[in-house]
């Protein structure tokens, strides 16, 4: 009998199976297709041309610059909005997560204003220093790390909250100073959180086109990242569109089922 009941209560009512079932198809047919129409026979010469070979050795020395720089910045950050109480934190927590919500395009507008020629800092950096710094491959990393940054400090903020503050308390009754603390105890603890982090914030930078293109331009060899690549070959060459499409999916495949056991319980 109690095995009767559960069969039952697993039946999925056909008022969500229907709608499901169409969310399902939108959803994966698109995914398909880009697989259906890759030209498998022609995908190793393909993926050794010259122009896609330095497209995506751009995206990964820059996605990876740029989570580089989102550790370095977004673990203390992540840390004071876990472990502070200061006035306007909320603020500031809606702040730093902007980019989650704000259109890429409006990021790399925004990012132009500060580090422009004629922006915050960019006027200043221009005339003291002579840099500048759109339309280069720095400008493709900061988009990055404008876009992506968020990402990391949401996870590690909620491992830094699901933590336990009593092995702190404890390391710094024993005497354990601040840094010691966090570089020995409160690190190690969240490593799960941070990694899991990282590895979003580095699969978002691999995708970035919007705030790129609108700061640091489409250049072959300079900032044509694999999105912008796709962008331009879409124009004038559909195979090579499909084929860094399709570099693109399976690395979100791969970064999707790495973070599987985070998000969700083991069937």
């Amino acid at each position: 009998m109690p095995a009767k009941r559960t069969r039952q209560r697993r039946r999925i009512p056909v008022a969500l199976l229907v709608p499901a079932m169409a969310g399902l198809a939108f959803l994966i047919l698109p995914l398909a297709g880009l697989l259906i129409r890759t030209p498998w026979a022609q995908l190793p010469s393909r993926l050794a041309e010259p122009a896609m070979l330095e497209a995506l050795r751009l995206s990964l020395v820059t996605s990876t610059a740029a989570t580089a720089l989102s550790l370095v910045f977004g673990v203390p950050i992540a840390w004071l909005l876990a472990r502070g109480d200061f006035p306007g934190r909320s603020l500031i927590r809606a702040l730093v997560t902007v980019p989650l919500v704000l259109p890429p395009v409006v990021g790399g507008v925004a990012l132009l204003l500060v580090f422009g020629r004629g922006g915050l800092v960019g006027a200043w950096l221009h005339e003291r220093f002579d840099i500048t710094i759109p339309f280069t491959t720095t400008a493709v990393v900061l988009a990055m790390t404008f876009v992506s940054m968020p990402f990391l400090i949401v996870s590690v903020e909620g491992s830094l909250r699901g933590a336990d503050a009593r092995f702190e308390e404890a390391a710094a009754t024993l005497g354990a100073g601040r840094w010691t603390v966090f570089t020995h105890v409160t690190l190690p603890m969240i490593a799960p959180g941070v990694l899991a982090g990282a590895v979003l914030c580095w699969a978002r930078a691999l995708g970035e086109f919007g705030a790129t293109i609108t700061f640091a331009g489409n250049f072959p060899g300079r900032t044509q990242t694999m999105p912008l690549a796709v962008y331009l070959a879409l124009q004038t060459d559909l195979e090579a569109a499909i084929v860094l499409s399709l570099i693109l999916l399976a690395v979100s495949v791969i970064v999707l089922a790495s973070l599987r056991d985070r998000w969700t319980a083991a069937p």
